[in-house]
């Protein structure tokens, strides 16, 4: 359907977790705002050239995207749609690599035969967001590794607009996080906003202006943010508490076990192994495979 002046709507649809529902970029009227919907504001003019959909949920993981985000978002019929996930995948006490592949694999490749351009990003590490000594932070390292492996290789599958949040060079500056820094502050989100613009319109598809880098908002007070923390960053707390933080003492057990032992690559090349089995079989961009010529079909990881 076309608008009145004949011109075809951007239906931008964002799946995704807390960070793409926008937690971290506080509106006055208590609402999360977040870079999703900065991007959408920047995709076109208000009004009928636009429809935007956050299907995003706190704590999402790559599965719960897959199983219940997509089936809404393909009903959306989205011209654009941005799938950015993972990180709790990496936080939880089991991390299963070829689940995590066959979901965003997925997820991405249904949504590109569907005709939509898809935006992924690779993740930014934890460890080094939350200052961890580096006993812990290896393990986690290690994990977003893996998660990244596979977005490289869906973006590159199914041509992506692919953001590469783990290696920019203000990824990790403090004001880019809010007080957990788990989330971004609004800087941080108009970061990502400002990047996937980019992105979008060196690929020659239009962008209607570019988000502004600059905070609109004023930053939340220090008491604020403690108040945050406490009142809605105690359920997580308290699952990770039981979910997460024993997991985490036992990778870094092991780690410290085999790093005294000088064999610290045999964790490196399990978690390797368990990469290439999930990636096998899901087609390679250089082989001629051609993901997109047979609709409907999921690819190989999920049938």
């Amino acid at each position: 359907m076309r608008t009145p002046d004949g011109l075809t709507p951007v239906r931008f649809v964002a799946l995704g977790d807390s960070i793409t529902v926008g937690l971290g970029d506080p509106m006055p009227d208590g609402t999360w705002r977040g870079w999703a919907a900065l991007l959408a504001e920047s995709l076109a003019p208000p009004g009928p050239h636009l429809q935007f959909h956050n299907l995003g949920r706190p704590g999402a993981l790559t599965g719960d995207v897959f199983r219940d985000q997509l089936p809404a978002a393909l009903a959306l019929r989205p011209t654009v749609a941005a799938v950015v996930v993972g990180v709790n995948d990496t936080l939880r006490a089991r991390f299963d690599v070829p689940a995590v592949s066959a979901a965003l694999l997925g997820t991405v490749g249904a949504l590109r035969r569907a005709g939509a351009v898809v935006l992924t990003a690779r993740l930014p590490e934890p460890g080094r967001m939350f200052g961890l000594p580096s006993g812990l932070a290896r393990p986690l390292a290690r994990r977003v590794a893996a998660v990244n492996a596979v977005a490289d290789h869906a973006a590159a599958l199914y041509d992506t607009v692919h953001f590469d949040a783990a290696n920019h060079p203000d990824t990790y500056r403090r004001d880019m996080w809010s007080v957990d820094r788990l989330h971004p502050s609004e800087r941080g989100h108009r970061l990502l906003a400002g990047a996937y613009a980019d992105l979008l319109r060196d690929r020659g598809l239009p962008v209607h202006r570019r988000p502004d880098p600059r905070p609109g908002n004023p930053p939340p007070t220090r008491a604020a943010q403690l108040t945050w923390l406490a009142v809605k960053g105690t359920r997580w707390v308290r699952d990770r508490c039981t979910d997460l933080v024993p997991q985490l003492l036992w990778l870094a057990a092991a780690e410290s076990w085999y790093s005294l032992r000088g064999q610290a690559s045999r964790l490196d090349e399990h978690l390797g192994r368990d990469l290439a089995a999930a990636l096998a079989g899901t087609g390679s961009p250089v082989t001629g495979v051609d993901p997109l010529a047979r609709p409907g079909q999921l690819p190989p990881a999920l049938t």
